[in-house]
């Protein structure tokens, strides 16, 4: 399996240095790459009469994109990845352009994990259909698709028009990975049928097995190959020590997953030094 870190978004700040520290060394301890969350806006819980969401205003988020190009510049091999991108409140159009050229810059080096998220504060904010997000992330991916591998593109969709035009330059990568999360059955579906590989948000117990099985299978039947199909596990600091973090990566490995990251974010670290010594001992204990 590859080994990636989770950039901690929400604790890492907003020093540029703190940035820089934490992914070259990520990238200088061998992990092979670093995965971003992405939000471009959070609620005001207090204005809310009920917010029982993960995260809020008060809640660092560096952008994506923007974080891919500084990093591009400071950084030599490790992969761009996000995980994920909410495609459907963004224009695909733009997302084409801003992801090929971070895979230009980097020599081919992102990975673009995407979903249509959960924040319909997200979505109104940024003039998006937060109803229809999942009929036309599959338009979206498509799209996306025809103008990472095309000079000239020509479509009309349900949801998307364009008319004898193209991005300029074309990515390294034609076209650039695109892997799904979540875990709706929907979603399963339009992986097993579109999508280059998987974060699934379960354990590798018998019940998450079972579920990569069910994909499989859907994968099987739309005509593909599953094993074409990647699967990225998680570990989260807060599961323990080195024993327990070996036993997860053994259960990932065992379940098929051909890479896993480490998540050192909500475990109580203060600044980028901590959570560089985290990702540290998590390297040494499941590569040792």
């Amino acid at each position: 399996m590859q080994l990636g870190a989770i950039f901690p978004q929400t604790e890492i700040g907003s020093d540029p240095a703190a940035v820089k520290d934490f992914a070259q060394a990520a990238e200088g301890l061998g992990y092979e790459h670093l995965l971003v969350f992405d939000h471009v806006l959070g609620a005001d819980a207090s204005k809310r009469e009920s917010w029982e969401r993960p995260y809020s205003h008060v809640d660092t988020f560096h952008e994506p994109f923007v974080l891919f190009g500084y990093l591009a510049g400071i950084t030599e091999t490790i992969q761009m990845t996000t995980g994920i991108l909410i495609l459907p409140q963004r224009q695909t159009a733009l997302v084409a352009k801003q992801a090929a050229a971070v895979d230009v810059l980097t020599g081919g080096r992102l990975r673009l994990g995407i979903g249509i998220g959960w924040n319909n504060v997200e979505y109104e904010a940024l003039g998006e259909n937060f109803g229809n997000r999942g009929r036309r992330s599959a338009e979206q991916i498509e799209l996306l698709r025809l103008l990472w591998t095309q000079d000239v593109v020509n479509y009309e969709g349900r949801y998307h028009k364009i008319t004898h035009a193209g991005i300029n330059p074309l990515p390294v990568q034609r076209p650039i990975p695109l892997w799904f999360g979540g875990g709706a059955p929907q979603v399963v579906r339009r992986l097993a049928r579109m999508g280059d590989g998987w974060f699934p948000q379960f354990q590798p117990d018998s019940e998450g097995q079972e579920k990569i099985g069910e994909m499989r299978e859907l994968a099987e039947k739309a005509g593909r190959d599953p094993a074409n199909i990647g699967i990225e596990g998680r570990v989260s600091l807060n599961d323990g020590g080195p024993d327990e973090w070996n036993k997860l990566a053994a259960a990932w490995d065992e379940a098929g997953a051909t890479h896993l990251s480490i998540n050192t974010m909500r475990a109580g670290l203060k600044g980028p030094d901590q959570h560089i010594e985290a990702i540290t001992r998590f390297k040494e204990a499941v590569s040792g």
